[in-house]
């Protein structure tokens, strides 16, 4: 049995995100010594509007748009990563998955608990 709400579908477009965020900022820092690449980022707020309008129009998620991070102090090579700023938007991504998977799972019982109220 497939058991699914609009804020659960909301939820997954969520890790989704966050998933996506924590993948950019991963591959930020394993370049962070090839020689004129620029750090790469999405507006993470702005996506996620997107993919609620999507979920709530029932329309399939669409790839995240992702962009140069500007405003960046590049080295003489042209490379403008920082190990810790990537570092800094590596925790956020994480604790933004933790939060929508416990907010996933409180939705899931919430519904278990429905289901199961005939019976108490």
């Amino acid at each position: 049995m497939q058991i699914e709400t609009r804020l659960s579908d909301q939820l997954a477009c969520y890790l989704d995100l966050a998933s996506d965020e924590a993948k950019l900022s991963a591959a930020n820092m394993a370049n962070i010594d090839t020689p004129g690449y620029k750090a790469m980022g999405m507006n993470f707020a702005a996506e996620m509007r997107q993919a609620i309008s999507d979920v709530n129009r029932g329309l399939p998620s669409q790839p995240v748009r992702v962009t140069e991070v500007g405003g960046l102090i590049a080295r003489p090579d042209g490379n403008d990563v920082s190990m810790d700023r990537e570092g800094l938007d590596m925790a956020e991504a994480q604790l933004k998955f933790k939060t929508g998977v416990a907010l996933l799972k409180l939705q899931y019982q919430q519904v278990m608990d429905a289901i199961h109220a005939d019976g108490k």
